[in-house]
């Protein structure tokens, strides 16, 4: 399960800070008084001056309100149209895991969808996630277990879910064979990457952030 060996691109975490700020129309005393960090250092983040923590940066993810995955990412540009082949497809593995994307990050709507694959006991990890819009799940083949609010539903090859993702979710390969789901998100939020939420949820078992941006 290697990942598509491509690269990585330099990502400009002060600018993105930026971006995410202002995308929301959100001032930088404003940032300053939610995320309890000085409007000095933000400054001096967003102008590339020092680099943010962990810590910083968890404190910001949460002020603004995204996964801390978003400050990692560079914006590509939209499509009316995507094509995809097989091997151009961006992927991030995990303990046990692959998440391939099909083409929604650089799709100008709001769909994104993807492929997990997942062997014996992988998961989205311990903790749920919630976001906006619609969630739905096509099983291709194995046995995944998805756990939401407080049903648990068991799907075969074949079997899929659908359900407001603003719902408390979470997932695993319970079965004792190879896992293979395609996962779409829709309607949700504009300037929501919803697909950051679940790798946020497993982002203790990536190798690092120059995988986290190739989704």
């Amino acid at each position: 399960m290697e990942p598509f060996g491509t690269e990585a691109e330099s990502i400009d975490v002060g600018q993105r800070l930026r971006e995410l700020r202002e995308d929301r129309d959100i001032s930088m005393r404003a940032l300053a008084r939610r995320s309890g960090l000085s409007a000095n250092a933000l400054s001096m983040i967003e102008r590339g001056l020092t680099s943010p923590s962990v810590s910083t940066l968890v404190k910001l993810s949460s002020a603004l309100q995204v996964p801390i995955t978003a400050f990692f990412r560079k914006e590509p540009s939209r499509e009316k149209i995507v094509f995809r082949k097989a091997s151009e497809r961006s992927r991030i593995t995990f303990n046990r895991g692959l998440i391939e994307g099909l083409g929604g990050e650089v799709f100008a709507g709001r769909v994104e969808a993807f492929l997990v694959t997942l062997e014996n006991g992988a998961s989205s990890g311990p903790n749920t996630m919630i976001h906006s819009g619609h969630e739905l799940v096509f099983v291709l083949r194995g046995k995944m277990e998805y756990e939401v609010e407080d049903q648990v539903f068991n799907l075969e090859a074949g079997d899929n879910l659908i359900f407001t993702a603003h719902l408390n979710h979470r997932w695993r390969n319970n079965g004792t064979s190879v896992v293979n789901a395609i996962i779409v998100i829709s309607g949700f939020e504009e300037n929501e990457r919803p697909s950051e939420y679940h790798v946020a949820a497993i982002q203790d078992k990536i190798e690092g952030p120059e995988e986290v941006q190739n989704l």
